[in-house]
């Protein structure tokens, strides 16, 4: 059963139980013999115990995506850890120092390390006068019962620091391998369309020159030739002609396939994100024949989904629809996040990044967004840049200044 468990859901159920156990000890000694008359401490200390198990549970929600460290969740914590010294101090046992072990657990994800472990000991140093003045230790003891606490609690905190590190290295894994199947996708369609272009440039270059030079050769002895003979060669005219033609339209119609298929490349980037739906709208026939405007096109696309999973306040989905229109190849993304304030954004790295990568190639990104009506980015690509068209336009006049008439 728990090989189907990851590592934090384990120590998330691992602490909701030793917090469910905790009710034992306190049932037996403070609410069972007065159950008919459970007023003042008693409800407090119930208060505090069931506001504890609750705190935890909304705060181990999002591990397995990485946590969560807004400042509400901050203030949760602190609120955690005034619930357990109130078991403490309510029930005049060392309760509460267990259920700030059950807290330490969470510290991992919400504080750095070393904040971490301030805040664990002084957590548990908090409840050194339950030890020395009712439980009528000495001070020397109280500190002794402190501190084994604090060795236990601090063993937690580590347990839970290695499966926050593994997590995060989990999420890096699971980028880096979206990422390779996306570029070997797209080197694999670059390759495809590279060698049918090398191909359609050597039946241009080659046959159609000979073709061209034996369809004038023809045209010449059909000329000096007379009777049977000037027949045949007009056959072979003719066929040389068709031959051309022929040649001609393979060419063209390996270029026209010889594109890059957008869906394939992008998604394998879709695939697999955690705590995030990533709904892909391609046409099926959208393809790409520049192999440069296909990778920044598929960086875009991965910058973007990696913003939304990682900044993307509450955003559950994220919609990424890809379109051609009027010569630009345009990349729309809407996420059901929070949003924010656009006078208060600034653009990180990945945003600087993406808006160079389109300028290179003549292209922009628009970012909308306002709070609560979550982002909308939309980039927009030259589908060709300026010149190709020209230059296909000679090209199809010199093909077509070859045959003869």
């Amino acid at each position: 059963m728990f090989g189907q468990l990851s590592h934090t859901r384990v120590l998330r159920h691992a602490g909701l139980f030793t917090w469910a156990l905790v009710a034992l000890p306190l049932v037996y000694s403070h609410f069972y013999p007065a159950l008919e008359d459970l007023s003042g401490q008693g409800i407090q200390l119930l208060g505090a115990y069931v506001g504890f198990g609750a705190g935890y549970w909304w705060l181990t929600r999002g591990l397995e995506t990485g946590g969560h460290s807004s400042w509400y969740d901050r203030l949760l914590l602190v609120a955690l850890t005034c619930f357990a010294l109130m078991v403490s101090y309510a029930s005049w046992s060392g309760l509460g120092s267990i259920l700030m072990m059950v807290a330490a657990g969470v510290i991992p994800w919400l504080l750095p390390a070393r904040a971490g472990v301030v805040w664990l000991l002084v957590s548990q140093l908090a409840v050194l006068p339950v030890y020395w003045l009712n439980l009528h230790m000495s001070l020397f003891e109280a500190l002794m019962q402190t501190l084994l606490y604090a060795g236990f609690s601090m063993f937690v905190f580590v347990t839970s620091l290695v499966a926050r590190q593994q997590a995060h290295a989990r999420e890096l894994q699971r980028r880096l391998n979206a990422e390779l199947r996306a570029t070997r996708v797209l080197l694999a369609e670059s390759a495809r369309v590279n060698e049918r272009t090398r191909i359609s440039r050597e039946l241009h270059d080659l046959l159609g020159h000979h073709l061209t030079a034996l369809s004038l050769n023809l045209e010449v002895a059909g000329h000096i030739t007379q009777g049977q003979a000037r027949e045949h060669v007009r056959q072979a005219h003719v066929l040389a002609k068709l031959l051309l033609t022929d040649v001609r339209e393979a060419v063209s119609t390996m270029r026209q396939t010889g594109a890059i298929d957008l869906a394939a490349t992008l998604r394998p980037l879709a695939d697999g994100v955690p705590s995030l739906a990533v709904e892909l709208d391609i046409p099926q026939l959208l393809e790409i024949d520049d192999p440069e405007r296909a990778h920044v096109l598929l960086r875009c696309a991965q910058e973007i989904i990696t913003n939304t999973a990682r900044h993307a306040r509450g955003a559950r989905h994220l919609s990424l629809r890809v379109a051609r229109r009027e010569g630009l190849l345009t990349l729309t993304s809407r996420d059901d996040g929070a949003g924010a304030d656009p006078a208060a954004l600034a653009p990180g790295n990945g945003l600087r990044g993406m808006r160079e990568r389109l300028a290179q190639l003549g292209g922009s990104v628009e970012i909308q967004t306002s709070p609560g009506k979550g982002f909308a980015i939309t980039v927009m690509l030259p589908e060709t840049p300026p010149g190709i068209t020209l230059m296909a336009t000679v090209e199809e006049s010199v093909d077509d200044s070859r045959l003869p008439g």
